[in-house]
């Protein structure tokens, strides 16, 4: 119960950081989309940011390989988090630091180098004045990719040491230095300065990691001693099927980006935007639950101690699932107008809402699947099994290509066709993760699909009083839209938690304790 107390608290802190984040993001957003719209220089950002975005936030994001092979090892290599760190430790830190750093760097030149050729793969139907564009950006921005694994490492050791809100509050930092320098430039036709911000905001994004680390005793100095660090070895099981899998969870974007260039201009902008619409609720729930139960993973792991692996990864899911139905439904709802109020300004005009309203739609659905993936994977790695995830991932390329050439090429679904095989492929990615960790734990899932099962006419019941309200409340300007939203959301959760206790959900109940409602049955 302490350990359970500890983790929602941390949960709650983590949660509050993470809105934070996210909402210095979404202004981030608001003023590239603004100054931008969805057009040809945001669709050059966007492609040639996939690039750095590998190191950034695929490998070194929160959630990432590096955090998580950091995260898995060295929980399990320090005996006591209190004090200083063994020489160990701090040996395995060093050549980790150092083969991340010469890697990253060889792949930054290389991505300097060609460019042109890189861009050209990825927009295979674009014109060449889009793939010319996207190449400049790629050689501003490919410093980015030496800084991502080491932003990696400093966020695992943080978050061993149950330093939680450093890591998540971070990326706020790229953030503000997007939004002076798009403010400050105004008049920026090619997007050199939004690409060049973007390197200058992931340098203070590390830069600010490192006092913090050095104060837990990591000070870093430059080593190859391979031989001399047993642990590297498990560090590196660990993390190269994590990255190859990654890499794999990258070559879906390139799919997507393929299919994107042969549509109309601006689709790959709105596709992007539709994420970050998506992200935020789920960045906030994800983030919040996984990062601090991650590490408690691990170390029961390593005292095997598997029944309350299964009893926090079910506590942890089933709050993520009961807060998730009602997002789905508000997307469901609300879509347009909430794509409309945050973004239909400037350069951004009603065909670019449209676009992304459409894709939002699409990816909202596979909410409740991200969720499970993203959270059975950590389970995986916490048994030191990267590989499973792994082959599970290679797999899904080709379900991913097949139906991106079923929606777009056969159908003509255009940008909704895209973003739902998303949802589909994380559907099947999920399935089949939790089918075969039966293999080393024996998951009970039948509490899990009776809760779902709950939430999920909750939900329906939640949406089927909204909906004509939804219809028939028709708002005119930005004030009165803002207002309809907020009473939408609000009803949306107050009907949607009053039908949960109806049906007697766990997780309903739960927050009735936590809220300190007295006399409920």
């Amino acid at each position: 119960m302490n350990k359970a107390g500890g983790i929602f608290k941390a949960a709650w802190i983590i949660a509050l950081v993470t809105i934070v984040s996210k909402l210095i993001g979404f202004i981030r957003d608001v003023v590239i989309a603004k100054y931008y719209g969805a057009g040809l220089v945001s669709d050059a950002y966007f492609y040639a940011y996939q690039i750095p975005a590998i190191a950034m936030l695929i490998l070194g994001g929160v959630g990432g390989p590096f955090h998580s092979a950091t995260v898995a090892v060295f929980s399990q290599i320090i005996p006591s988090f209190k004090e200083k760190p063994t020489e160990n430790a701090v040996k395995l830190y060093r050549v980790f630091i150092t083969l991340s750093f010469v890697i990253f760097l060889v792949l930054a030149v290389l991505a300097f180098m060609f460019s042109d050729v890189i861009m050209h793969l990825i927009i295979n139907g674009g014109s060449p004045e889009l793939v010319s564009l996207a190449s400049h950006h790629l050689k501003i921005m490919s410093p980015i990719l030496i800084l991502g694994g080491i932003i990696g490492i400093y966020y695992g050791l943080l978050v061993t040491y149950d330093r939680f809100l450093l890591p998540n509050l971070s990326p706020v930092v790229m953030s503000l230095v997007i939004i002076l320098a798009l403010v400050l430039s105004k008049h920026d036709h090619t997007g050199y300065i939004l690409a060049a911000a973007t390197v200058v905001g992931a340098l203070c994004q590390l830069v600010i990691q490192v006092p913090a680390v050095r104060n837990l005793g990591y000070k870093f100095v430059p080593s190859f001693d391979i031989a001399g660090n047993p642990a590297l070895k498990d560090l590196s099981e660990l993390l190269f099927p994590a990255i190859l899998s990654s890499a794999i969870g990258q070559i879906h974007i390139y799919i997507d980006m393929f299919f994107a260039s042969q549509l109309q201009t601006g689709v790959w902008t709105a596709i992007g935007y539709a994420n970050r619409v998506y992200q935020f609720p789920l960045g906030v729930l994800v983030t919040a639950f996984l990062v601090p139960l991650f590490p408690l993973f691990s170390k029961l792991v390593a005292a095997n101690n598997l029944s309350e692996v299964k009893y926090y990864f079910n506590r942890g899911i089933g709050m993520l699932n009961f807060l998730a139905i009602p997002i789905i439904i508000i997307i469901a709802l609300c879509g347009y107008e909430g794509v409309q109020l945050i973004f239909q300004r400037g350069a951004f005009d009603a065909n670019a809402t449209a676009l992304v309203s459409e894709a939002l739609f699409f990816l909202s659905i596979g909410l409740i699947p991200y969720v499970f993936r993203d959270s059975i994977t950590r389970v995986f790695y916490s048994f030191n099994d990267s590989k499973t995830p792994f082959i599970v991932a290679l797999l899904s390329i080709f379900v991913k290509v097949a139906l991106n050439y079923l929606f777009i090429t056969v159908l003509h679904y255009g940008i909704g066709g895209i973003t739902f095989s998303t949802t589909l492929v994380t559907l099947l990615n999920a399935t089949l993760l939790g089918t075969l960790i039966r293999r080393k734990l024996d998951m009970d899932y039948k509490p899990y699909f009776m809760n779902i099962l709950k939430m999920l006419i909750a939900g329906a019941l939640a949406y089927t009083v909204l909906f004509p309200l939804n219809k028939f409340w028709l708002a005119a300007g930005t004030f009165a839209l803002f207002i309809k939203l907020a009473a939408m959301v609000l009803l949306c959760f107050g009907l949607y938690f009053v039908f949960s206790l109806l049906l007697k959900n766990v997780y309903a109940k739960i927050l009735v304790q936590k809220l300190g409602i007295r006399n409920f049955k």
